[in-house]
């Protein structure tokens, strides 16, 4: 018999975290515990190692629920599930880039609490399950091979110009071709050369070596024209020689 999953609840509101404990477990899974700070939330997952994480995005304290999912995930990779009484578009983008299993706007209904929770379960179980090289794109040196549909196919990487993240996807752009794959643009940050490739940006990752121009906000590579961010622009600049 599968044991049930283990969930951690961020919340700083206790009747809220409690009433949500108590739904969880009429639902059958255990909860590890309660925490109303996110400063105290990385060593609970170290310790504990929960399933999964119920996180309220508007926590008090020096950490709201995104800047701790944030500092979770640089600890070790764990499926969050917000939850939040501010759904606006700037909350919204700032979560979207933590790659959330499911976004909750308060007040919910027990039902779509108890739906978010069986997808996050069947996701979990499946990348518990299946082999990670076939999740993620494999890198073979100078080229990778990418799902698509039933075949593997080859990339040379210096035919890469850049990558752009369409949420939990990923849009390889080349010389010939553009490839949409089930993977996050971090991942495929993991899988290029760091020398030759760099992020500018949230959303992108580019080939430095057909970068054509550039300013002080984007970065021109054949006719398209991508945003650089301020906090990336160092970085790129200290991989490039300039006059």
């Amino acid at each position: 018999m599968q044991s049930p999953l283990k969930i951690l609840i961020i919340e700083d509101e206790m009747l809220i975290a409690a009433n949500l404990a108590n739904q969880l477990e009429s639902f059958g899974y255990e909860i590890i515990g309660i925490i109303p700070r996110g400063e105290e939330a990385i060593k609970v997952v170290q310790n504990e190692k929960p399933d999964l994480v119920l996180m309220d995005i508007n926590l008090k304290g020096e950490l709201d629920g995104i800047d701790t999912a944030k500092k979770l995930q640089q600890e070790v990779p764990i499926p969050i599930i917000y939850l939040t009484a501010n759904s606006d578009d700037a909350h919204f983008n700032r979560a979207k880039e933590t790659n959330p299993y499911a976004f909750i706007s308060k007040p919910f209904k027990k039902i779509d609490l108890q739906r978010s929770l069986e997808l996050a379960a069947v996701r979990i179980l499946q990348e518990n399950s299946e082999p990670k090289v076939e999740q993620n794109v494999f890198k073979l040196e100078d080229r990778i091979f990418v799902k698509q549909n039933d075949l593997m196919c080859k990339i040379l990487i210096a035919d890469i110009l850049y990558l752009e993240a369409d949420r939990n996807y990923c849009q390889v752009f080349t010389k010939d071709k553009n490839y949409l794959l089930v993977n996050t643009l971090k991942n495929m940050e993991e899988k290029l050369p760091t020398k030759s490739f760099q992020r500018v940006h949230r959303s992108y990752i580019v080939n430095l070596k057909e970068i054509n121009e550039f300013n002080h906000n984007n970065i021109t590579i054949g006719n398209k024209i991508l945003p650089l961010s301020k906090e990336l622009r160092p970085e790129l600049l200290a991989k490039l020689q300039t006059i």
